[in-house]
């Protein structure tokens, strides 16, 4: 540890501005625009002479609160700033980054809702010939890692305008990563793109602070106080105390987890006080809370140092160990800055920002969104839009942790929840308004469908707390688990005028939803349209471990719940589990032991996942490294069994599609070699058979020939969750029907430009 050169005081150090109480810039004479303008001629129409900030995304255009650019755009034109929108331009050239003009302020430049190399490749690094954001689902029309090429067009267009650089694409990209499709370490995108500061996680509160104090005159280059923001340094600043990342996790044993109830001596490295000649001298207790203060103003003026770039490219285990270090620091509660050297210069990483409250939370879903497409796409579909304009997003963040999912990463894991008249007003909003609307929301959900309100039950232990996760091992004793509020939410709901059916389509955390029956009742006789998606992922423990996801014993215990209220609701209704081929820690036996759970269940997977290693995910450490981050890194540490040859990832795909005859041959001679022939054969009690069936390569499932159970045999579905697809590390096999609304884009409401 040693103390060098001082940066301005943290933003940490001082409570955040509501996003409502900011002084309005003098550009809201203009009132709110119907659409944010796309061409100089609506800028006419609006009585424009330039824009103050222009976002370019790599979307195309859609004025809802489940598109970053409508979220970003409007929250800064209800600030009073003239924003225009660049969507989809042509990156062959500079030209059309310079349709709008010079932004006054700064172009905000995302990738969109997604990942591009997710958006564009396959989990087998194939490219998709499709794109739910493009219109008519057409491909191709965004460059592979475009936030680099966006940036670096902005800048050609107009070299002194300056570049905050946001969404989900760059901020799982902010300090150096693996990238799976060019299978090495990369820079931060901050340094690639040479943009001027770097926003993550949500980033409202980022993005409205930086309009004002650039409007106010000042540079972009002094903004180094705000949460969720990176930037460039070429030195530590002075009275900030360097540590080294090696002593938080050496790697050994991280730091203690403290209780915020416990009473401690202040004994132990407290400066001598002077001695009384007539009376001993007391021994002072502190309280935990005191100490935790003081811990936090520790916190406050301290930066961790992480390996730099240029070790990490060539060390898998030092990367693992930077990936633990990282994802120790996440609660915006207790988190430090972080700085990691690339090259000669420094990328710095302020904490975290505070989470929304629910009222800032209410003042952007309530801003005046059209909730359609921008009018130059005239008839074209955009897929993305058509699934999730009758839905509505009611919360954001995730503690779940799951190691293969960037939500925490991005959002957060403290749940961030609209009130109740805020949903239902855009429930009436979309029963008004929102063509071809027939009565029915599909769905009032978010990241997760039941976490509507769970929160730690004290505010101290929430800002104390370092684990990755609130519900493993187990269930965390200071999560409150009450599902009441969003039961009384469901309730309200379905009860509104012209409204005949609620849908819950977002996945379901089903080892919570056991904690409450009343709400598995609720949801069941009232929510479910046939089917409903929960994702055990796996059924053995190995692989659930390096998941961070419950055992299938907490599924069980769902399927009895859900199955008993379906009859007493006098339904016949399904659930549709979701698993993953090829995750950290898998086997070819954990594979065929889940297939043989898939056949005892009579499910047969039709859409099935690869594990898709995404920037940042703990997942992705773990099959970069072959070390496990949950725990300690080191060399003599545990190893993970990652999937990484082509033949093997296939025929852990194979193992979900058991039942598909084109992937006998590779299973028959995969089982032999196991020496697991036992399963080969035509009986019941087979995995696959003997027989090999003449086909054309193709396969489609057939219908069961029991009536009274489900009308396709476990047939797993599209996991389409009324919402649009997410940003976060995709796990899909890489086809329309490989969960394209999956783990690997972001939630309505958490687009960052």
């Amino acid at each position: 540890m040693r103390t060098v050169c001082c940066m301005p005081v943290s933003n940490q150090t001082r409570p955040p501005v509501e996003l409502f109480n900011y002084r309005r810039h003098w550009a809201e004479c203009f009132g709110p625009a119907p659409f944010l303008p796309m061409s100089r001629a609506e800028m006419d129409q609006l009585g424009w002479d330039s824009c103050d900030i222009i976002v370019v995304t790599g979307d195309a255009y859609v004025d809802h609160p489940s598109f970053g650019m409508a979220i970003i755009g409007r929250l800064l034109e209800a600030q009073g700033f003239r924003v225009g929108i660049i969507a989809q331009p042509d990156w062959q050239s500079s030209d059309a980054f310079a349709a709008l003009g010079k932004p006054n302020l700064f172009f905000g430049v995302t990738a969109g809702n997604m990942d591009s190399m997710i958006n564009r490749y396959t989990a087998d690094r194939k490219i998709r010939t499709d794109d739910a954001y493009s219109p008519n689902d057409e491909g191709g029309l965004r460059p592979d890692r475009c936030s680099l090429v966006y940036s670096q067009r902005c800048r050609e267009a107009f070299k002194e305008a300056p570049i905050v650089l946001g969404g989900i694409e760059a901020s799982l990209r902010r300090i150096a990563h693996y990238d799976y499709w060019q299978d090495k370490v990369r820079r931060s995108m901050l340094v690639d793109s040479k943009a001027d500061i770097l926003l993550y996680g949500n980033a409202e509160r980022a993005i409205v602070d930086i309009a004002h104090r650039l409007a106010r005159g000042e540079s972009i280059a002094d903004i180094r106080d705000i949460r969720g923001t990176c930037f460039m340094l070429s030195g530590t600043p002075e009275k900030i105390t360097e540590i080294d990342s090696t002593t938080v996790d050496k790697p050994g044993k991280i730091d203690k987890k403290t209780s915020p109830y416990e009473v401690i001596p202040e004994t132990k490295n407290a400066p001598a006080e002077p001695a009384s000649d007539n009376a001993a001298t007391p021994i002072r207790f502190v309280s935990k809370a005191e100490r935790l203060q003081s811990i936090a103003a520790q916190r406050a003026n301290s930066v961790i140092r992480l390996p730099s770039f240029e070790k990490l490219r060539n060390d898998p285990v030092l990367y693992a160990h930077a990936n633990r270090v990282l994802h120790l620091e996440t609660n915006p509660g207790n988190a430090r800055a972080l700085v990691q050297r690339h090259g000669l210069r420094d990328v710095w990483l302020n904490p975290p920002p505070i989470p929304l409250s629910t009222e800032e939370m209410d003042y952007i879903f309530d801003l005046p969104y059209a909730r359609v497409p921008h009018p130059q796409y005239g008839d074209a579909k955009i897929p993305a839009y058509d699934m999730i304009r009758f839905s509505v997003n009611v919360m954001r963040g995730c503690f779940g942790g799951c190691t293969f999912c960037s939500i925490t990463e991005h959002e957060g894991r403290i749940i961030q929840s609209r009130s109740e008249d805020s949903i239902i007003r855009e429930i009436e909003i979309i029963r008004d308004k929102v063509p071809g609307f027939t009565g029915v929301i599909s769905d009032l959900g978010g990241p997760t469908a039941n976490m509507y309100r769970l929160a730690c039950k004290s505010k101290k232990v929430e800002a104390a707390c370092r684990k990755p996760s609130c519900v493993y091992p187990d269930i965390c004793p200071n999560l409150d688990t009450d599902h009441s509020s969003l039961v009384k939410l469901y309730r309200r709901a379905r009860d509104l005028p012209g409204v005949k059916k609620i849908l819950i389509g977002s996945g379901l955390r089903y080892d919570l939803a056991v904690r409450s029956p009343e709400y598995v009742e609720e949801l069941v006789t009232h929510h479910v349209g046939g089917y409903l998606k929960i994702a055990p992922e796996h059924t053995e423990e190995a692989p659930l471990g390096k998941m961070m996801k419950p055992g299938i014993g907490s599924y069980d215990r769902f399927k009895e719940l859900f199955e008993r209220y379906s009859r007493k609701a006098g339904k016949e209704q399904y659930l549709i589990p979701y698993f993953i081929a090829a995750h950290p820690g898998t086997t070819d036996t954990d594979m065929m032991n889940l297939a043989r759970w898939l056949k005892d269940n009579d499910f047969r997977a039709d859409q099935v996942q690869t594990f898709y290693p995404s920037p940042m995910a703990t997942a992705t450490a773990m099959y970069h490294s072959g070390k496990n981050p949950l725990r300690k890194v080191g060399r003599d540490t545990e190893n993970v069994e990652t999937v990484r040859t082509t033949r093997q990832r296939r025929l852990h795909k194979a193992f979900l599609r058991y039942h598909d005859p084109n992937n006998w041959p590779m299973l028959r001679e995969a089982l032999k070699e196991m020496g697991r022939a036992d399963l080969i054969g035509n009986g019941k009690k087979h995995l696959i058979p003997l027989y090999q069936p003449k086909t054309d390569g193709s396969y489609n499932s057939p219908r069961r020939k029991n009536s009274s159970r489900a009308p396709a045999p476990g047939t797993i579905l599209t996991q389409h969750t009324g919402l649009p697809p997410r940003e976060h590390g995709e796990r899909g096999s890489g086809n329309r029907s490989s969960r394209r609304g999956g783990r690997g884009r972001s939630k309505p409401g958490s687009r960052r430009t």
